[in-house]
């Protein structure tokens, strides 16, 4: 292969048209060259075919074969392309279906059900031409006023890494590649800001940030990963070879594709001031070990060609590129591909069984925060529904949904989903019940002109279902989002001030949040009849909401990060050791509103008869076992929760850490015991001289309704020498159901 042939093989191609702004500083590059003269040589990449404007998906798929086959056919190696596009909550493409946001997938502790869900969308991408999935996002929420909190599963590295892993499994099942993304610490950015600096000690990105990525690539296989943006004590990501080479290849083994987050090589010129031009970036990049500079190639085409040229960048870490690249491409069984057959046409990208999984997992996904026992509602003859998220279907959705993402941009383009709003599932729930509408305010500006005849509405309804919350967008086009964090964490706009004014009517309020982070909710928790927290639910996010509302759908989520106190007391997390909690050494409470874990139901449960192993060793696993009763008069899931704390350490340990985890469907008066085998890396850390290591000593484990709820506990001693934590050592707790 000529230099120029190589160098095609490590960038990608993106067309798109003025307007089209869903990737950062997107104006600061120069328009994108045609593609018969990008691709003269070879191409890598093909960056989002569908997914950056609104095309019918059978004329794109004839347009993507037709490209493909001029690559095949009109260079001299004959190599098609990797075809990627976005799948956080499903195929980034129009009228494809549109799944519950990240944060919901951790608020249903359900895995398996996340895993079918990928399935899914590995299958539509299959069966479009789409060979690489930008997705999971493993970054562990560390400050919920970050704008990109929606994309995240929780605060818990073991939620995140199996929720997260469940989600690659399920992606590749399909032979779609998956790409982690943000490799690593980008969600522990200074004050919650994208892109800003993250200061973490080596000791938390070990323990906390690192865990998700080390289970997807050890336990999930996964083919590809994506830098993120951070720099992490003055050093930038996509610079970091001990990260990207020693981490992630070295001691973890990963021997997929290492992909720049778009426009990362470059960034590293224009935002971290690293490099002094494109070369001297893309020599960085490229030994730290980013394989694919994406979505274009402003770095690794002629600036890495004239750095290559001047003897300043050795051609051997190009050849090491390539060849990863080509083994990729060989697995997919790209590189015998000619595509002379027909492209595929009449591909349902929300079938019956689309539906049926994003029904599901939105339902799992509901967390009721508080209840006096309004709900279930109880027939009532007339119900006011107020509020700027109450009859918008967007409000469903997350930051990177279609309709956010890239419809946004396109006013005039059709929804092309079926797409209930909470108002419209209610009017269907609630058959003889007369439902009464009122936007009263918009999501987040200051007009209150509409409160007064959404007063009059609540004051003559039997109770007032109030749809609250956010509406996800892009680099300040929303109130959460890439690019959209807060220095606050009260509800948008005059939100508040309309639910106060509806509690003064004296109706029964149902507070409905639809959101992408918690926000500070204390005085609603104390003042309104029930609180139900919506994480972005998706296509079936209304019927969802409205199922909860009549009863029909008993909730059982539960919170994946900690309900803030105030936005002055931030970040926090559970995982904080004894210092990070209250005390006598100062006068401001940590306790959160709600903890890690939180979640109601329309029946009851009840954990006891925690029994565990007596004396573990270092090196071996813990068997716990609990029984789960549900004392209440009807059925529904609960999720058993099982935390540990190292009583003491020769580092400071949290005071609770999430060990394993079981959702369970039980009957009314229904009981089981579940058995969770957790092996003792669970407890492991990062010790004085930076190893990952077990110690011996006393733990404490419990179970109950959160990380705060020690209804069952238990005391265990782990025996033996300390044990050195290695690649070999299982990460996965099993759980078993008797």
């Amino acid at each position: 292969m000529t230099l120029a042939e190589k160098l095609a093989q490590i960038v990608g191609f993106w067309e798109k048209e003025d307007g089209e702004a869903v990737a950062p500083l997107q104006g600061e590059f120069e328009a994108e060259r045609g593609y018969d003269e990008i691709t003269r040589h070879g191409l890598g990449h093909l960056t989002r075919v569908y997914g950056t404007r609104p095309v019918d998906a059978d004329a794109q798929a004839r347009r993507l074969w037709g490209q493909q086959r001029r690559l095949v056919t009109g260079t001299r190696l004959g190599i098609p392309a990797i075809v990627h596009e976005e799948c956080l909550t499903g195929l980034s493409a129009w009228k494809a279906a549109t799944f519950p946001t990240p944060l919901a997938w951790g608020a249903s502790f359900d895995p398996e059900l996340v895993e079918e869900m990928a399935a899914l969308i590995g299958g539509s991408m299959r069966d479009l031409g789409i060979h690489q999935g930008l997705s999971p996002v493993l970054d562990v929420v560390r400050d919920p006023r970050w704008g990109r909190v929606d994309e995240c599963i929780g605060e818990d590295p073991y939620l995140v890494g199996t929720v997260g892993t469940s989600y690659v499994r399920g992606l590749q099942s399909a032979g779609v590649l998956a790409t982690l993304k943000h490799f690593v610490g980008y969600s522990a950015s200074r004050s919650g800001r994208n892109f800003a600096p993250v200061h973490a000690g080596p000791r938390e990105v070990a323990d906390v940030l690192l865990p998700p990525f080390e289970m997807a690539v050890l336990d999930g296989g996964v083919r590809s990963v994506m830098h993120s943006y951070a720099e992490i004590d003055g050093v930038p990501v996509a610079s970091d070879p001990r990260l990207l080479t020693d981490k992630l290849r070295g001691e973890w083994g990963f021997d997929g594709t290492v992909v720049a987050d778009y426009f990362g090589v470059a960034f590293l010129h224009l935002l971290h001031h690293v490099a002094g031009d494109l070369g001297e970036a893309a020599a960085l990049a490229l030994t730290a070990g980013v394989d694919i500079e994406l979505p274009t190639g402003d770095a690794y085409l002629e600036p890495l060609a004239a750095a290559v040229a001047a003897g300043t960048v050795d051609e051997a870490l190009v050849d090491r590129a390539v060849l990863r690249v080509l083994r990729q491409k060989e697995e997919l069984g790209l590189l015998g591909a000619t595509f002379e057959d027909e492209p595929p046409s009449g591909v349902d990208l929300d079938s019956p069984e689309h539906r049926r999984v994003a029904a599901r997992l939105a339902e799992e996904s509901l967390v009721l925060l508080s209840n006096d026992g309004t709900l279930p509602l109880a027939r009532p003859r007339r119900v006011a529904v107020v509020g700027p998220n109450a009859d918008r279907p967007h409000a469903l959705f997350g930051c990177y949904s279609f309709l956010n993402h890239v419809l946004a941009q396109h006013p005039g383009a059709e929804v092309g989903l079926e797409v209930p709003t909470v108002r419209e599932a209610l009017v269907e729930e609630l058959a003889d019940t007369e439902v009464v509408a009122v936007r009263g305010c918009a999501v987040d500006d200051d007009d209150r002109s509409g409160f007064d005849e959404a007063v009059a509405a609540a004051a003559s309804a039997d109770v007032a279902v109030l749809v609250m919350g956010d509406h996800a967008g892009l680099f300040g086009r929303g109130t959460v989002g890439e690019g959209c964090d807060r220095d606050d964490l009260d509800l948008p706009g005059v939100q508040r001030g309309l639910v106060e004014a509806v509690l003064e009517t004296g109706t029964p309020v149902v507070l409905v949040l639809l959101t992408g982070r918690p926000y500070v909710l204390d005085w609603a928790l104390e003042r309104c009849a029930a609180v139900v927290q919506a994480f972005f639910p998706g296509e079936e996010g209304g019927r969802a909401i409205a199922g909860v509302l009549s009863g029909r759908v008993n909730p059982s989520g539960r919170l994946p990060v900690s309900l803030p106190r105030s936005s002055g007391a931030q970040p926090y997390s559970y995982l904080h050791p004894a210092l990070g909690g209250d005390g006598d050494v100062t006068n401001l409470s940590t306790v959160p509103v709600r903890p890690f874990g939180f979640g109601l139901s329309y029946t009851t449960f009840a954990h006891s008869d925690l029994v565990v192993d007596p004396a573990p060793r270092t090196d071996g696993t813990i068997t716990a076992r609990v029984r789960v009763t549900n004392t209440g008069e009807r059925a529904g899931a609960d999720v058993v929760q099982l935390y540990a704390h190292d009583v003491v350490g020769s580092v400071s340990r949290p005071v609770a850490q999430l060990v394993g985890y079981r959702r369970v469907a039980l009957a009314a008066g229904e009981s089981v015991e579940v058995e969770l085998v957790v092996p003792t890396t669970r407890v492991a850390f990062t010790d004085r001289e930076g190893r990952k290591i077990v110690e011996p000593g006393e733990l404490e484990l419990w179970v109950g309704a959160s990380c705060a709820d020690k209804e069952a506990s238990a005391r265990t001693t782990l025996t033996g020498d300390v044990h050195a934590v290695t690649t070999a050592d299982p990460r996965w707790t099993s759980v078993t159901v008797r």
